[in-house]
């Protein structure tokens, strides 16, 4: 499993075109090639705004402290962002433009995502036990990719 590094955020790029091919919140990416953690952090979006983190979620293909860092496409294309609390603070702050969260908030995936935060983490953590070939495969990718992740057992 993978868990990325937290970092303060910095201005932050709009979603890609379509979801990465590991997005926790896309249906067809296999479970288990995040840390549950990643996957627990799901969920927290669907909740009433007021609730919800005040953090943007980021794509995992890009290093956390990267220069192309930009919003989650699935997490775009999952939530209402008219609702996302992190979108609105993240405006404020300086953090995004707000052509920026006009485009998340417009995001339409163009690739099958879950229903809400709850399904993806549910999805994402089922595969802990036996990680099948695709995710290996997709693990073994991104630890290519990105140079500010750390590997870790599920506890």
């Amino acid at each position: 499993m993978i868990r990325s590094l937290s970092v303060d955020d910095k201005q932050v790029g709009p979603p890609a075109p379509r979801p990465c091919a590991s997005c926790p919140y896309r249906r067809d990416v296999p479970s288990g090639i995040w840390y549950a953690s990643e996957y627990a952090k799901l969920p927290r979006y669907d909740a009433e705004t007021g609730a919800q983190p005040g953090g943007l979620f980021h794509c995992h293909q890009n290093d956390s402290d990267g220069s192309r860092r930009r919003i989650c496409a699935g997490w775009a294309g999952c939530h209402d962002g008219d609702e996302l609390l992190a979108l609105r603070l993240a405006v404020f702050s300086g953090r995004i433009s707000s052509a920026t969260a006009q485009t998340t908030v417009n995001y339409r995936s163009p690739v099958p995502l879950f229903d809400s935060g709850a399904e993806a983490a549910i999805h994402g953590v089922r595969g802990f036990d036996a990680a099948d070939s695709g995710a290996l495969q997709a693990i073994e990718k991104i630890r290519r990719v990105r140079g500010d992740i750390i590997e870790d057992q599920p506890s």
